[in-house]
């Protein structure tokens, strides 16, 4: 094997200034610390690291567990062909992730803790364990092509005979935790808007993360295949539109259903900054892909494909951002921007895997279907005991993951597990024991005092908190009543109080001053 150089061109120049910049932010980082390399704060420690890099690079290598599944659980021979490379994708994007991760960590060298340092009550714990032990599966995955490569018989015939179970396992870890990178958000419902927030958000980042992982082999594939000169395996990507579909409109349904049933749907039209997102990530990264693989004339052809594909990853990146940053924005109280070290860490990061993917290719036997040295491929799921007890196994799985489901969507109301206890207390009954009033401070200018009575603001059967303390308020039972933390002009300008007490949802702040001020006798 003879390595080449690349020859010195606009893209490598490119390349070349992206990795400078990179070095530079990545010493800054580790030198002198988060503070001067980013725009993070303790108001907003969660940015493009974790939003882009760790929820988008783990959600794009979905297609490698899902088309592993395809082909080796399943038997769908005809999806062999790009199994390869869909696990090359998958295996060096978890690799960047745990790499991107060690610039986020305030201490990357404890970054061996949770092997340890048990914590099993951590979703983050359950998190870097899932990663950990599925980048060994996706590892020892990908060694047949090695062992192809330096004609390793012995190795390949062991590895080979493990293919089955590897793939069961690797399916149950990525299922873990692409689910949990949900549940990370699922704890702060006073924090995240609700135009995102849901007590099912594992479900949906799960199914999100199906839809963005086949869009993703359709990608890298429609740009290896030009890279390369390989024949483009049409008939098979367009078959995976088709499956994209069906997960996008399963997707959009569960969502909409489920925003309906936290009084949500409000929030999509009011065109504040939220509405104005989702909108754009919904209507660029699920309606329209549905559209444009829904019409054959897209669907069959080349670039239509493409097309469709780069619609659902944006979609998919406008998401995992949208739950991490946008969504979470209003309740901080600040605004993060990334500052250039930040996004040149993450762009130097997605070049890396460029460059790695393409040597991979170029050098190693990625996109071969032929079985060399006389090695003879086992049948993929055999007829016999171990193919059966195999799918017995995920469809054990499957089935429950079903129940689960239906167990979710059924209930009443979904629980707010992040509620704080200062702010609502549990009450054997099950129902929400409702603050009490709150007396605000009088300012010189004030005709009266004000009370704020939750009972008249909620339904007190069923009290959802995370409709104000999504965005409009912050529970902070210690400033309640605080002089200042409601202003005047916020509520005449629709912030605030005036979000809903606009003249159509509530009377209107600026008429019926007398209602809320009650005079000094």
């Amino acid at each position: 094997m003879k390595l080449s150089l690349p020859k010195p061109t606009f893209w490598t120049m490119v390349l070349a200034f992206i990795w400078i910049l990179g070095i530079y932010s990545a010493f800054t980082r580790f030198y002198y610390g988060l503070g001067t390399a980013t725009n993070l704060s303790d108001q907003f420690p969660w940015g493009i690291w974790i939003g882009f890099d760790i929820l988008v690079g783990v959600g794009l290598a979905a297609g490698g567990f899902v088309v592993a599944a395809t082909v080796y659980i399943f038997n769908l021979k005809s999806y062999k062909p790009i199994a390869r490379s869909t696990i090359l994708t998958a295996f060096l994007g978890y690799l960047l992730v745990i790499g991107a991760l060690l610039f986020d960590l305030g201490k990357p060298y404890n970054v061996w803790h949770p092997l340890v340092m048990w914590n099993p009550h951590s979703v983050m714990f359950e998190v870097g364990w899932c990663v950990m032990l599925y980048t060994t599966v996706l590892f020892l995955e990908f060694l047949p092509v090695l062992f192809e490569r330096f004609r390793l018989e012995r190795p390949l015939r062991i590895i080979r005979s493990i293919t089955v179970p590897l793939v069961i396992v690797g399916v149950l870890l990525s299922t873990l935790h692409q689910s949990s990178l949900g549940t990370l958000y699922v704890i702060v419902p006073d924090k995240l808007h609700p135009l995102w927030y849901s007590g099912i958000l594992p479900l949906f980042f799960f199914i999100s993360a199906v839809a963005g992982g086949l869009a993703m082999v359709i990608f890298e594939s429609y740009l290896s295949a030009r890279a390369f000169g390989k024949e483009l395996e049409f008939k098979l990507l367009s078959q995976l539109s088709r499956i994209i579909v069906v997960v996008l409109s399963l997707y959009l349904l569960l969502r909409l259903q489920d925003m309906g049933s936290q009084g949500a749907l409000k929030y999509i039209f009011d065109f504040s900054t939220e509405s104005i997102y989702f909108l754009i990530e919904v209507g660029l990264g699920v309606v329209l892909p549905i559209l444009l693989f829904l019409t054959p004339r897209i669907r069959n052809n080349t670039a239509g494909l493409f097309l469709g594909a780069v619609f659902v990853l944006t979609g998919f990146v406008m998401n995992r951002l949208n739950v991490a940053i946008t969504g979470m924005t209003a309740s901080a109280g600040v605004e993060y921007i990334p500052s250039w070290m930040e996004v040149a860490v993450t762009a130097s990061i997605v070049a890396a895997g460029i460059v790695i993917f393409r040597y991979a290719a170029k050098y190693l036997p990625i996109f071969s279907d032929e079985e060399p040295m006389g090695v003879h491929q086992p049948p993929l799921v055999a007829a016999g005991k171990s193919g059966k007890v195999a799918m017995g196994i995920l469809g054990v799985i499957l089935l429950a993951m079903v129940i689960g489901l239906g167990i979710g969507l059924t209930k009443d109301k979904l629980p707010d597990p992040g509620m704080r206890i200062e702010a609502a207390v549990v009450q054997p009954a099950g129902s929400l024991k409702l603050p009490d009033p709150i007396v605000y401070e009088m300012g010189e200018s004030s005709p009266g005092a004000v009370t704020f009575s939750h009972e008249n603001h909620v339904d007190p059967s069923a009290p959802q908190c995370k409709t104000c303390h999504s965005g409009l308020f912050k529970m902070r039972p210690e400033k309640a009543g605080a002089l200042g933390s409601i202003q005047m002009d916020l509520l005449y300008e629709k912030k605030q109080c005036g979000v809903c007490h606009d003249g159509e949802q509530a009377f209107n702040v600026e008429d019926n001053c007398e209602v809320c001020h009650v005079a000094a006798e």
